[in-house]
């Protein structure tokens, strides 16, 4: 133990059997003490350090607690054979472990922020007062089990609304709610038994799917999108035995273009003959600012080989957690039996929030509200483009600033980030070797006094990346 140079500060706050405790571990875990290697007694080290014994005993017993040391009787104290697994120090070249879109939680929304809606409308009272009266509600329920596959309030307002607004028929016994987009996905996986299976997926396309499927197991295989959506001929020449397709017919996330109607029925002749599934991601409902949103893909599924996912993220608030699926009638128990065991729906309360939110008619009047505000705050970013500088997105939502291939993106979106901005990279959403540059600038959460300064901080940061 001599060698280890163990200094005692008897002016520290912390007690010498804590200093002593920790100068042993640390000799421990670094590899200075080889694991056998046998201590001194409890008076030996207390004559060493000029400490009373009882200080020595007290530091070796909380090593003991720690798995670090054992003692044998006249074989003294030894360092443990078997130490505690450690982590592992993450090294600063590590890639992080979440994506620049998970970079930071519990913020309010970033000026050019994408999935986020308008902080400054949310109907912040009216949401108040339906939220308190769920949880009074929920409250005087049975203590029991809730249904897995969700509330049956909030069932029934979702397919009254999807009736309406998506153009789909639908039974409440067809709709299962899920812990938002992610949750959604993973039951769709686990029910439809798609893992280790290869998919098509559009190019680009959401980055965090791609992330999701290949944890599960499956091989997201790249299809290029054109002007009328996902090309099933080119996924038929690239991948013929793929399970799935997960696609975006609505508004192609990110590039914005709607599936037109003959390749809706190419796709879905596809899926009947080759028994394959369609999931559509719904992200934005009817959330589009130009004209009414095309009905869902599964409104014209006579097959039952679509399988709808929608949110409220970014028509009400991602804090919610909440999304939905609507499978074919003949999949309802299979999915059933998946949510019971696997997936149960997430807490009643904000389940019974969201159903009078959709009942009483505000989620609606809400949505009218967004589409004329976000019109006019995408128009307010058009005025700092120059023609031909950028295409619109996510269905007017967000614009798409091109720029030069090879240019690092995703350090100008980390780089802004110090400003309040944070537009998204566009290189991620591609899978390719030549992913096309640029950024995804939302207009939700634009400050129209702050354009000037934010659009000058952001040109700044680009030519320094030039």
């Amino acid at each position: 133990m001599t060698d280890l140079a163990i200094k005692l500060d008897r002016t520290a706050k912390s007690s010498l059997a804590e200093q002593l405790r920790l100068s042993i571990e640390a000799a421990i875990l670094d590899g200075r003490l080889k694991p056998g290697t046998r201590l001194p007694s409890w008076q030996d080290l207390a004559t060493q350090l000029g400490v009373a014994r009882g200080t020595v005993r007290v530091a070796y017993e909380r090593l003991l607690d720690a798995q670090l040391i054992v003692t044998s009787g006249p074989g003294g104290t030894r360092v443990t054979e078997h130490l505690p697994s450690r982590r592992p120090e993450r090294k600063a070249e590590e890639r992080p472990s979440l994506p620049i879109m998970f970079s930071d939680y519990s913020t309010p929304p970033r000026i050019f922020q994408m999935g986020v809606p308008a902080q400054d409308a949310f109907p912040f009272k009216t949401w108040s007062r339906t939220l308190s009266r769920a949880a009074r509600q929920v409250a005087a329920l049975p203590v029991s089990y809730p249904d897995p596959r969700g509330e049956r309030a909030l069932r029934q307002e979702i397919a009254g609304y999807l009736a309406v607004a998506r153009s789909m028929t639908c039974g409440e016994e067809q709709i299962f709610i899920t812990g938002g987009y992610n949750g959604a996905l993973s039951l769709v996986i686990r029910a439809l038994q798609l893992e280790g299976r290869p998919g098509w997926m559009e190019e680009p396309g959401y980055p965090i799917a791609r992330a999701a499927l290949r944890i599960a197991g499956i091989t997201p295989v790249a299809v290029p999108v054109d002007a009328d959506g996902l090309d099933v001929s080119l996924g038929l020449e690239i991948a013929p035995a793929a399970a799935f397709a997960l696609v975006t017919p609505g508004q192609q996330a990110p590039l914005g273009m709607t599936m037109s109607l003959p390749r809706r029925r190419a796709l879905l002749q596809w899926a009947q003959e080759a028994k394959a599934w369609i999931i559509e991601d719904d992200y934005l409902s009817e959330l589009q600012l130009k004209g009414r949103a095309a009905p869902a893909l599964a409104s014209i599924d006579h097959g039952g080989r679509v399988i709808h996912i929608g949110t409220f993220s970014k028509t009400i608030s991602p804090a919610l957690r909440l999304g939905f699926i609507v499978v074919p009638p003949s999949m309802a128990p299979r999915f059933a039996e998946a949510a019971a065991y696997l997936a149960p729906a997430p807490f009643p309360g904000i389940q019974h929030a969201v159903a009078e939110f959709l009942r009483d008619g505000h989620y609606i009047r809400h949505l009218r509200k967004m589409k004329r505000l976000y019109a006019q705050r995408r128009d307010l970013l058009k005025q700092w483009l120059d023609p031909g500088q950028s295409v619109e997105a996510m269905a007017g939502l967000a614009l798409v600033l091109r720029l030069p291939n090879g240019t690092r993106d995703v350090e100008i979106a980390k780089r802004l980030l110090a400003f309040g901005l944070a537009p998204g990279p566009l290189s991620p959403w591609y899978a390719g070797q030549e992913p096309a540059a640029g950024l995804l600038l939302g207009i939700t959460n634009l400050v129209p006094e702050r354009m000037e300064a934010s659009w000058s901080t952001l040109q700044k940061i680009i030519r320094e990346f030039s």
